[in-house]
């Protein structure tokens, strides 16, 4: 049973990294659900302290993924329509373009967005749109950070009690 559970709790922790980059899946918490499924295993001792660390760590990463791209955009001038086509412009970016849409989707969608909002400013939906992409990938890169970090950690506690566990 220990080692379904370590097999389980490692794909939490990678689907937590690809979390890092959909809007869709709250990347650090996904991470930090599969270092909990590693610690109810017997193998591996349980740390209460080490678990309401990282606890903290992912809530916290969590409410700035919704402050660092306010923050980006409203220091260019931006609104919420930029945040919000930001965040499509990312999914239809990953459909249809792969990896490359991480990069594109959430600039292009930010422009759209701002562009929908005042299409007699493109110049300034430009600069917003900058902002936007500029605090995205601010918070996306925070969330990648943390969610390899718990990967890592994951990976330490298990080769730490390998013994134990094989």
């Amino acid at each position: 049973m220990d080692i379904a559970l370590i097999i389980i709790g490692f794909l939490f922790c990678l689907l937590g990294v690809l979390g890092s980059f959909l809007p869709v899946l709250p990347g650090p918490f996904t991470s930090w659900v599969g270092l909990l499924i590693l610690h109810f295993t017997d193998a591996i001792p349980q740390n209460w302290m080490f678990l309401g660390i990282t606890l903290v760590i992912s809530i916290l990463v969590w409410v700035l993924d919704y402050i660092v791209p306010a923050i980006g955009t409203k220091k260019f001038g931006g609104t919420k329509y930029g945040m919000i086509g930001s965040s499509i412009g990312l999914i239809i970016g990953l459909i249809f373009m792969g990896p490359l849409g991480i990069i594109i989707g959430p600039f292009a969608g930010a422009f759209l967005g701002e562009f929908i909002k005042d299409s007699n400013q493109p110049s300034r939906a430009l600069k917003a749109a900058f902002g936007s992409f500029i605090g995205f990938l601010a918070g996306t890169f925070l969330k990648f950070i943390v969610s390899v970090g718990f990967v890592v950690f994951y990976i330490i506690k298990v080769f730490e009690n390998w013994d134990i566990v094989f």
